[in-house]
């Protein structure tokens, strides 16, 4: 079974309203090159599921979105993503903030297809103030707690960057954090990946390569290889790009400033993204964040 694909391929199968999960997080292995994609269609009035960076950002300032499911939106260095913060500070957007591991319990009781997991996290806090459809629930035992009641994350589709993948669907990540990867694609009725290389599927064959193989093949729909698509977040091979980020997140103080960013970075494609930040090779040379 071959699910190679393109990027344009990928976008040519979401539609207006989807519900997109997008993993990775902040700054860390973002699927950008499918952000930048979807930036050049007419989709419109998603809701974006994310521990998010400049991939919510990004889409915000594009008009792309109706609705964020988050616990940050973040470039790490820059606290506050720029255009993310415009857009909920003007009611550009619905919202739904919740904590962390709220969200990460979230996305599990989506990946296991029930429709909550209960957790004591968020009692006595904020969260269910400004999430009233977030509802608390007794315990049926004999200690008869009062619990959260995270409702599923059921997502559309999720989008991923992961470091390998073969043409089959199965996909390694070798970072040294998965982050939440592997339930954003079991909650999704479909997921596509970006990767940095294309292998044949003997690569995975040896018990020291598949230990980085956290889902199943049967979870991955399509695979776009891309080598440098997670630019300008970070992989396993290369770190984040501390200069762009810095002039992406100048651009939302300035008259025209995303339209300018989109004309040098977006429109032109991605084989012109990836000349204009110095090409591939440079790309592989920035380095890794220390944490």
């Amino acid at each position: 079974m071959n699910k190679v694909m393109s990027l344009a391929g990928v976008v040519g199968q979401l539609r207006d309203g989807m519900t997109i999960g997008i993993g990775g997080w902040g700054p860390r292995r973002k699927p950008m090159a499918l952000i930048r994609e979807i930036l050049r269609s007419d989709l419109k009035d998603l809701t974006i599921v994310a521990y998010g960076g400049a991939d919510v950002g990004m889409l915000c300032a594009a008009g792309k979105v109706k609705k964020v499911v988050f616990a940050f939106v973040s470039l790490d260095f820059i606290p506050l993503e720029p255009y993310f913060r415009v857009a909920r500070q003007t009611g550009a957007i619905e919202t739904m903030e919740v904590d962390e591991g709220m969200f990460l319990l979230g996305l599990k009781a989506a990946a296991m297809r029930v429709p909550f997991l209960p957790t004591p996290v968020g009692l006595g806090t904020d969260v269910l103030k400004v999430n009233p459809s977030i509802k608390t629930i007794r315990s049926p035992y004999a200690d008869g707690r009062e619990l959260v009641a995270m409702p599923a994350l059921d997502l559309d589709v999720a989008l991923l960057h992961v470091d390998r993948a073969d043409s089959r669907g199965v996909c390694q990540i070798k970072g040294p954090d998965l982050y939440m990867d592997d339930l954003f694609a079991r909650a999704a009725d479909k997921t596509f990946v970006t990767c940095d290389e294309l292998v044949e599927t003997s690569a995975f064959h040896s018990e020291e390569e598949a230990r980085y193989v956290y889902w199943e093949r049967s979870e991955t729909t399509g695979v776009v290889p891309m080598a440098g698509g997670a630019h300008p977040t970070s992989t396993a091979t290369y770190g984040f790009d501390v200069k762009h980020f810095g002039a992406y997140a100048a651009t939302a103080k300035e008259e025209g400033g995303w339209q300018s960013y989109v004309d040098q970075y977006v429109t032109p494609g991605e084989d012109a993204y990836l000349a204009a930040v110095g090409g591939l090779e440079a790309v592989r040379k920035l380095p890794k964040p220390v944490f």
